[in-house]
């Protein structure tokens, strides 16, 4: 009975992953077609990569998207990690807890209508810095789980210490808290930048008008409504590439965290 629970079991997960990783396979596959048919293949080529750099609209949206993903990133762990400091240390409330963790429960599409509600109640006109406001509010409770989960195998006393030996607060947290808790820091450094160079419905509704401030999941949106062509494939696998690449790098300092 034990044998097939586990037989049925890796069944079931190689026809989870199969359905999952396969059609970004086949994506990533059709990038490197000679000619770019969705059913043919036709011979390996890189000439699609070679157009994709010399459009000017996807080269625009791409520093567009690094910027908001940039900016967006150190202000959310800034911030983030103050809070989840603050937190911590001073305060102990579900209610709290639960204040700070809406963003990653709310839908994206609530979120970004109250933020586009927001900043037309402030009059505010949109553009490149509001996106990166929005990606701030939706990245600091990402930052402050990780930080959090830091802090909670982190020995409080020793702060304690370093109060009692005179060290100022400022002191304390530079050389003595700062540096436990850095790998959780850049654990979510790296997972805010992920979700911001990868969210697409935030950014869509605080966007503002034109080519300036469209990053590069809202032009794929833009090209793929008159069908998937070699570049998006090309586009979404990059995209794909640099996603899981600093995924693999925020679980590895995950690791790091819970090991030390």
């Amino acid at each position: 009975m034990r044998d097939r629970s586990n037989m049925g079991l890796k069944l079931h997960l190689v026809l989870f992953y199969t359905f999952l990783y396969v059609p970004i396979l086949v994506l990533m596959a059709l990038s490197f077609n000679r000619a770019g048919l969705p059913t043919v293949w036709t011979g390996f080529s890189l000439e699609w990569y070679g157009k994709l750099f010399t459009a000017d609209p996807i080269l625009l949206a791409a520093r567009n998207t690094l910027i908001v993903a940039l900016i967006s990133t150190v202000l959310a762990t800034i911030f983030g990690t103050l809070l989840a400091v603050g937190v911590e240390t001073r305060h102990n409330s579900s209610v709290l807890d639960a204040v700070l963790f809406a963003p990653m429960i709310i839908p994206d599409i609530v979120l970004a209508i109250a933020l586009l509600s927001f900043f037309t109640l402030l009059n505010m006109t949109l553009g490149l810095h509001s996106i990166i406001l929005s990606h701030v509010v939706f990245n600091i409770a990402f930052v402050v789980a990780v930080v959090r989960t830091r802090m909670r195998n982190f020995d409080h006393s020793i702060l304690e210490a370093s109060a009692d030996l005179g060290a100022s607060e400022f002191t304390t947290f530079r050389r003595i808290l700062l540096p436990a808790i850095a790998p959780g820091v850049i654990a979510g450094a790296l997972l805010s930048f992920t979700l911001s160079v990868d969210e697409f419905i935030i950014a869509f509704f605080t966007a503002g008008a034109g080519q300036s401030s469209t990053t590069l999941p809202m032009q794929i949106y833009a090209m793929i409504r008159f069908g998937v062509t070699p570049e998006i494939n090309a586009m979404a696998t990059i995209v794909m590439f640099v996603s899981f690449t600093l995924v693999f790098f925020a679980q590895r300092t995950d690791k790091e965290v819970f090991s030390r």
